[in-house]
């Protein structure tokens, strides 16, 4: 259980999964693919087209011609069967009043074939008005041209196969070509894109490098900026690394300012507390003082000094806790001792259950030793703040076990217990300063104040980070956690400050 919550999952309506965002670089090749498949259909086919139709005009130019030659003579006059000067993949036919239609198509020079009635119905059925594409059965697709006079009609063709062929063949080559360019449109626009965005990951890189920087704590210096190179705000790419490197420079002012303010902070509360001491230390013995007299006090003094002698105690607690808190911020007085942590907890426990005898106390814990690098007084304090917290907010009767087990490299220290947990709105800011479970401050008048000061979970979490570990809590009626984590051995030894005066 952590005192952080996990950012919940988004999910698409009717367990629909909503579609990943598209990369420049694959939106840029894509372009590109699609750009050079356009231009490469608009040029094949342009070219295509505009070639059949000059190849239709010379075989119409073709069928004119041969027209024009056959016309020298009358319509009725014998059709030259087997003329070697009529070439191949001609058709001619003829059509007179008193002998009807009779025709043939010339397979070879010098060699033909006589048209069918069909053919010939089909080849007569072609317009008049110039040469147009005629489909004749059993011998395909031919360009034909009809004369017609008052003896006779003549029908002149040739078979625009060779014109099919050259088309489809260069609309082939055209297919291929385009099928290169897009391969090499793909791959050039590719590389294009790395290069062209190398920029922009360098922004990125310094951006993500900005983002493993520990802004919360210790040093606020932000030492990255994007290149000079990628700032120059002559390009787009420059404009985005400028404007990051402006505002890196803004969070690093403000981080700075709040540093100095939590400085003054720290450093007054410092102050205040040490200077605290020796008047509460004051009030407390006069008040002790003034009860040992001889001479008999009236009921309402004697009260009065019990409270002040109570509220002292209770302030000059409260002055440790704030001094103890001052010196952990500035990383003072940590020791680096082995601590036997089995025997610690086993003293802490049996000082709690002589503190609260109303409370079922257990430890669970292995055979000694059991150590941590680390200050024994402080671990100590942490185990005296967690099971005081747990016996002061659960009623008489609660169960309270304190476990503690090796995990690898690391000793995780448990406190649990079955009392009726911690509000889930107080949770995540539990080991914050003053924070507490009642938002008044008020205390039962008349009576020593029992509430806590918010402080001793703070402390808790502050000794607890000073030794590299880790503190979570997890909470709910009937069982709540608090985990602590320590490392066995610390990586490093952090640097103290000096040491406040007593």
């Amino acid at each position: 259980m952590t005192d952080a919550h996990e950012p919940e999952a988004t999910t698409a309506d009717h367990g629909t999964r909503a579609r990943a965002p598209w990369s420049i670089r694959r939106r840029v090749a894509l372009g590109v693919v699609a750009l050079v498949a356009l231009l490469g259909v608009l040029i094949g086919a342009v070219s295509v087209l505009a070639l059949r139709q000059n190849l239709l005009q010379r075989l119409d130019a073709q069928v004119y011609d041969v027209s024009h030659y056959l016309l020298a003579g009358e319509p009725g006059d014998e059709l030259p069967g087997g003329s070697e000067s009529l070439s191949a993949g001609l058709v001619v036919a003829v059509l007179t009043p008193g002998t009807g239609a009779r025709g043939y198509v010339y397979t070879d020079p010098g060699t033909a074939q006589e048209l069918t009635a069909t053919q010939l119905r089909q080849l007569f059925a072609a317009s008049a008005d110039g040469p147009s594409n005629v489909h004749l059965s059993g011998l395909g697709s031919y360009r034909v041209q009809v004369h017609t006079a008052s003896n006779g009609a003549l029908a002149v063709g040739i078979s625009t196969a060779d014109v099919d062929t050259t088309t489809w063949t260069l609309a082939g080559i055209f297919g291929l070509v385009t099928f290169g360019a897009l391969l090499l449109g793909a791959i050039g626009a590719i590389a294009l894109t790395r290069v062209a965005l190398r920029p922009l990951e360098r922004v990125t890189e310094t951006a993500t490098r900005v983002t493993g920087l520990e802004l919360a704590s210790g040093d606020v210096a932000i030492p990255e900026r994007v290149p000079e190179a990628e700032s120059d705000p002559r390009t787009e790419v420059g404009q985005v690394g400028a404007a990051l490197n402006r505002m890196l420079g803004h969070v690093e002012e403000a981080l700075v300012a709040r540093q100095r303010s939590e400085e003054k902070v720290r450093r007054f509360v410092a102050d205040a507390s040490h200077e605290l001491r020796t008047p509460l230390a004051s009030i407390r013995g006069y008040a002790e003082l003034t009860r040992r007299i001889d001479a008999e006090l009236p009921p309402d003094a004697i009260r009065s000094l019990d409270r002040i002698e109570s509220e002292s105690i209770r302030m000059t607690a409260l002055v440790e806790d704030l001094l103890e808190l001052a010196r952990l911020d500035e990383g003072q007085g940590i020791a680096h001792d082995e601590v036997e942590l089995v025997r610690l907890v086993t003293d802490a426990v049996g000082d709690a259950y002589a503190a609260a005898p109303d409370h079922e106390w257990e430890v669970v814990a292995p055979e000694p030793p059991l150590t941590v690098e680390g200050d024994a007084a402080r671990l100590h304090q942490v185990v005296v703040n967690l099971l005081a917290n747990a016996h002061r907010h659960t009623p008489a009767g609660t169960a309270i076990t304190v476990t503690l087990a090796a995990d690898g490299d690391d000793v995780v220290l448990t406190v649990a217990d079955d009392g009726p947990g911690i509000p889930e709105e107080l949770q995540p800011r539990l080991f914050e300063r003053f924070a507490r479970g009642d938002a008044s401050r008020a205390r039962d008048a008349g009576v020593s104040a029992t509430g806590s000061t918010g402080l001793g979970l703070a402390i808790v979490a502050a000794v607890v980070a000073a030794h590299d570990g880790e503190i979570a809590v997890a909470s709910v009626p009937g069982d709540t956690r608090v985990t602590v984590r320590l490392p066995q051995h610390r990586a490093a030894h952090r640097e103290g400050g000096p040491e406040l005066a007593d």
